[in-house]
């Protein structure tokens, strides 16, 4: 494999387990093993990162991580899969699944070159070089992943809207999947999936069987250019800097200053001075970044994921991270004193989360839930997260 950096390394915070991927597409893994997501050929936990060794030969340009199973994409367009041995696997506690403990080759996607991998609650989505997305396990007609066929193999391209017009980015939650689309007129977002709680952004909650244009950008006149989608919420940056958010609006994770659900999407005015360039959603959380590396996030503030915790009480409160309901500045990260240039959060129900920031330099810093070892670093005295951001020792660049 030739060791010239060509690519912007990568960090995934998955549930329970991480992944990273450096500039030259060596790839390490730490966390949670229990179905072999790490690709050791082992179960067992890893609290340090790890170089997967049967990889060596390959360069790696994209990670996609679920619950106990771990997606990565090549720079040939070839998919690798280990842990659960499923692509539509029930998040938690299913039954009757084999485990893969080292990458295999996923055989029924060798005639598709893939770009970009996306794991979403019961079913995985895939984008082709020519902009094209496919499935697993979706489920027939109005099923949309709810009855998942965990043995569904076979990839199925995803018909209606964007079967001709070409999709750059795919984002995927809790039953529903977010498309960036490129059109003549410029850049828009469809959804499909489940509408609970009003994520799929058209102003209902009803579920869409095939994708459809949320047609509220053109009514905010923003240019859609980054798409995030939250277990129950979802995110855009536009062109001009601005943010918008929808869908469930629990513990303030849309950042309008309230727990409302929004069924469209709708500008986060608290963000009005800040020209984002990226957003990263979780389990009813959010963060920002700002084009000069500020980070702004909101919503849960469970296990310390959110990084305000200068002020942390140690009185034995429950709430000892207090939920954030508007968009405030991470400034343990400002202390860094490096750009960051991304965020990435557990996107899970079922998992505490934890975060991973970025920097300009390949540098990666961690906070939020460490009990198995995700964070990449070992706690001491039976602490299970770290409150504020902590060099991993692995070097990106």
């Amino acid at each position: 494999m030739d060791d010239t950096p060509t690519q912007w390394p990568q960090a995934i915070a998955g549930p329970g387990h991480s992944i990273a991927v450096t500039s030259n597409g060596v790839v390490y893994s730490f966390g949670s093993n229990s179905s072999g997501q790490l690709g050791h050929g082992t179960t067992e936990e890893e609290w340090r990162p790890r170089p997967i060794r049967s990889l060596q030969s390959i360069r790696i340009i994209q990670a996609a991580a679920g619950t106990g199973r771990t997606m990565l994409i090549s720079d040939a367009g070839e998919v690798y899969a280990f842990g659960k041995d499923s692509f539509g696997e029930v998040e938690y506690g299913g039954q009757g699944t084999k485990t893969v403990a080292t990458p295999q080759l996923v055989e029924s996607l060798k005639n598709i070159f893939v770009v970009q991998a996306a794991i979403g609650n019961f079913f995985t989505a895939v984008l082709s070089r020519e902009g094209r997305v496919y499935t697993f396990s979706w489920g027939n007609d109005g099923r949309l992943g709810h009855q998942a066929e965990p043995n569904d193999v076979e990839p199925h391209p995803l018909l209606g809207a964007l079967e001709n017009i070409p999709v750059v980015q795919i984002a995927a939650g809790y039953c529903y999947l977010l498309a960036l689309a490129c059109q003549p007129s410029g850049m828009s977002v469809y959804s499909v999936g489940c509408g609970l709680g009003g994520k799929l952004g058209h102003g209902s909650r009803t579920d869409e069987k095939y994708p459809r244009l949320i047609e509220q950008f053109q009514l905010l006149n923003l240019q859609p250019m980054v798409v995030a989608a939250g277990a129950w919420h979802a995110a855009v940056v536009g062109r001009d800097g601005r943010v918008c958010t929808w869908g469930w609006g629990r513990y303030g994770c849309l950042g309008h200053g309230n727990e409302e659900c929004e069924s469209v999407p709708k500008v986060v005015d608290a963000l009005s001075k800040v020209k984002a360039v990226h957003v990263a959603t979780g389990d009813y959380t959010t963060f920002v970044v700002s084009d000069d590396g500020d980070v702004y996030s909101f919503g849960c503030g469970e296990s310390a994921s959110l990084g305000h915790n200068a002020a942390a009480a140690d009185d034995g409160q429950v709430n000892r991270h207090p939920n954030v309901l508007s968009p405030e500045l991470v400034t343990s990260l400002k202390e860094v004193k490096e750009r960051v240039v991304q965020i990435s959060l557990t996107n899970s129900v079922y998992w505490n989360a934890h975060t991973f920031a970025l920097t300009e330099s390949g540098k990666l810093y961690a906070f939020g839930a460490g009990d198995k070892g995700q964070l990449g670093m070992e706690l001491v005295n039976n602490q299970t997260e770290r409150g504020n951001p902590e060099q991993v020792d692995v070097d990106l660049r």
